[in-house]
């Protein structure tokens, strides 16, 4: 984690800096931020993130953080961990980096990235959730609101500029070092890790989260020891997490300790079970281990598993399942399908509660398998599979996953008479998605594809203006709406509302954009 970014994994130590001043973020205390400020911290460092190639929307994976990420949130509200002030200025968004290096880190307003790595080397649905514990716990404890008022601020520049550099350490990690060195990136690191006290916080306050959301407490001791354990045997730069959130042994016997006298077992916290928690997990670490690095030198090996003989089926499965996603992202085609088919051939031996996620991760894959061949006829009979009548029951079509896939099936339709009524269902669908997630920018995209195909260009371009916005291209939005008030200069009645809606949303961006460039000039 990276300290506002904070990472669960410390970094050397740097040489210190003059105290820097953060621009007025509208608080008055001195000791911390105001949870309004810290929000606005947060959301000015993820306009500057957000663009990054690093930062990834898988849905599939995605969902299942967030399922994981919002249970913990209900448990942190039930126990009174977050204020109702905290809860309703904070965003409590998480988000995917595309980097094979175990770390998650939090940032300021209830942000919270998750690199895939980690998910890969999770063994347990605890384990995960233990991490993502310990920081939705600096997040309700205040930590980084408090370490920012302590140090008397810092810029976000160097906020953003740090983390920038943690997401491209995997790709370049030459240009990674400049630019956590560059500005005065490296003193913030040294200002803002977190104290062993806040840490010995984050891990009591996160164990008690862990049983109030349905999770077993042994998943933080067990993980602790995990990455104890991969440290000490690899220790190549691989864990972040590690450097930013050291693990000693005080604080590995504290996390044994809660368990009682006789709670740590690790033979009994690794023991697979029958719940549907437990089969969604191990799919979504065999996804994450391909999605996290998908050169062809780390997905050949993948493409090639077998399943051990004495293999349980579900772990058969994510086996066919890694070669499958292996095989969709090297453009082996039939062969992601043969392997999809030798995963399905297999769900009559899972337990039952497991069958339905299992089976809806197979269905959703195969029709992602399909558009990227760019299989259309195949796409058609997926998609009146998918929404049909007679759909399978573990479709669940308000879902992310069903709705971005479902439209990305609509737009690849080869001409039919019934193409038209795939796109109004799809933009319908999406249209009501938006109206409660209202910054998904795949889904502004993918909607404003279907408004332009619809013949609806004003929607399209307010559409395309909304996603270039919610990625944190503010000068794009702009542009975008700025060409749509010069292009339709003499519209319709229904045409005169939508560009009243895109003008009110312009202002808004012209006014964000000011007050950006008025603080990256103050943090200079």
């Amino acid at each position: 984690m990276v300290a506002p970014p904070v990472s669960f994994a410390q970094t050397e130590a740097f040489t210190p800096a003059p105290t820097i001043s953060l621009p007025a973020l509208g608080e008055s205390s001195a000791q911390a931020l105001s949870p309004a400020a810290e929000r606005k911290l947060g959301d000015r460092i993820m306009r500057s993130i957000l663009g990054d190639p690093a930062v990834v929307d898988d849905p599939l994976v995605l969902e299942y953080v967030d399922q994981v990420w919002h249970r913990l949130l209900d448990a942190a509200r039930q126990l009174g961990e977050i204020t109702p002030e905290v809860d309703q200025s904070f965003a409590w968004d998480a988000f995917l980096v595309k980097e094979r290096s175990v770390n998650a880190f939090a940032l300021p307003g209830g942000y919270i990235g998750v690199h895939l790595g980690l998910l890969a080397v999770t063994r347990t649905p605890d384990e995960l959730a233990s991490v993502l514990a310990h920081e939705l716990s600096h997040v309700t404890q205040r930590h980084i609101a408090r370490m920012i008022g302590q140090q008397g601020r810092v810029s976000w520049i160097s906020i953003a500029s740090l983390l920038l550099g943690v997401l491209a350490a995997g790709a370049n990690p030459a240009a990674a070092q400049a630019l956590i060195y560059g500005g005065q990136a490296a003193a913030i690191q040294g200002q803002l890790n977190f104290s062993r006290d806040m840490e010995r916080e984050a891990d009591r306050v996160g164990f008690g989260l862990l049983s109030e959301a349905g999770f077993h407490s042994s998943g933080m001791a067990s993980m602790f020891e995990m990455l104890q354990q991969a440290s000490r045997l690899n220790d190549d730069g691989s864990f972040p997490y590690l450097r930013t959130h050291p693990l000693t042994v005080e604080r590995i016997g504290e996390a044994r300790a809660r368990l009682g006298p006789n709670g740590w077992d690790p033979r009994m916290a690794l023991r697979p079970d029958a719940s549907e928690q437990w089969a969604w997990h191990t799919l979504m670490v065999a996804r994450s281990r391909v999605l996290m690095d998908t050169r062809s030198v780390a997905l050949e090996p993948l493409g090639n598993l077998r399943p051990a003989a004495d293999a349980s089926p579900l772990d058969a499965i994510a086996t066919h399942y890694t070669r499958a996603i292996a095989w969709q992202h090297s453009n082996g085609h039939a062969r992601a399908a043969q392997a999809l088919a030798e995963a399905r051939a297999l769900l009559p031996q899972l337990p039952p509660g497991q069958q339905p996620v299992v089976q809806r991760v197979l269905l959703i894959s195969a029709i992602e398998g399909q558009l990227l061949a760019q299989q259309n006829d195949l796409a058609a009979a997926s998609l009146r599979e998918l929404m049909g009548p007679g759909r399978p029951s573990v479709v669940k079509l308000s879902a992310r996953p069903e709705l971005i896939y479902s439209s990305r099936l609509a737009l690849a339709l080869p001409a039919s008479a019934d193409r038209n009524a795939a796109w109004a269902d799809a933009a319908a669908r999406l249209q009501t998605h938006l109206s409660v997630h209202p910054h998904d920018s795949t889904a502004w995209s993918l909607l404003s594809s279907l408004w332009q195909q619809l013949g609806q260009p004003i929607r399209a371009v307010r559409a395309e203006a909304e996603a270039a916005a919610a990625e944190g291209d503010l000068p794009g939005a702009i542009d975008r709406a700025e060409g749509a008030r010069k292009r339709f200069r003499q519209p319709d009645g229904a045409a005169i509302v939508e560009l009243s809606v895109l003008d009110s949303r312009l202002k808004e961006w012209q006014r964000q954009l000011r007050e950006d460039m008025r603080e990256d000039a103050a943090g200079r």
